[in-house]
Order: C-alpha cells, then sequence, then structure tokens
C-alpha cells in the first residue's frame, strides 16, 4: 500500500498569512505574504475585514506591521506572470 505523503512541512496547506499596516500616505495595506493578494484600505477595519475573508477567517492569519509598510505588486504581478495568468497585451502601454 502507497505511504500518504508527509504534509507536516507543506506549507501549502497553511492558510496564508496577512501583512497588515499603514504606508508612507496613511493609507491601510493588507498584503499576502508571498505577494499573491493584497490592497489598500481607507479602515484598519477594512484591511482586517479583507484579510480575514482571504485567509479562511483564521484569527492567527494576521500580522500587525508597525512602521512604514508599503503594498508591493511587483512581486504578485511576476507570480501570475509565472503562472500564465498574465496574458500578453501586444500594443498595450504599461506604466507603472
Amino acid at each position: 500500500m502507497d505511504k500518504p505523503p508527509d504534509v507536516s512541512s507543506s506549507s501549502c496547506l497553511l492558510p496564508p498569512t496577512f501583512l497588515i499596516g499603514r504606508n508612507s500616505r496613511g493609507n491601510w495595506v493588507a498584503q499576502e505574504r508571498g505577494g499573491a493578494c493584497g490592497g489598500l484600505f481607507a479602515s484598519r477595519a477594512a484591511a482586517l475585514k479583507f484579510a480575514k475573508f482571504e485567509s479562511g477567517n483564521d484569527p492567527h492569519a494576521v500580522v500587525w506591521v508597525s512602521g512604514i509598510f508599503e503594498l508591493n505588486i511587483s512581486a504578485a504581478s511576476a507570480k501570475a506572470y509565472e503562472r500564465g495568468l498574465v496574458d500578453r497585451l501586444d500594443g498595450v502601454r504599461r506604466v507603472a
């Protein structure tokens, strides 16, 4: 009989951990630790609600960041491109 895979060290089974803090403009930022998703929010409550929803309402999935915490969308964009989720758009100018 086949032995089941060892899942004790598999991070894919763990809920995502979200970092929440404020950026240099005072907006609230919530971002998944790997950069897979995130956003800017007008309130702390909205950022927390997003993180809780995305993590399956896991109370241990949120880490509060002190100091300045800027949203990093480049990591998410790179991962999405590698997975083939971003279509190649010819003739479209991208602005950073």
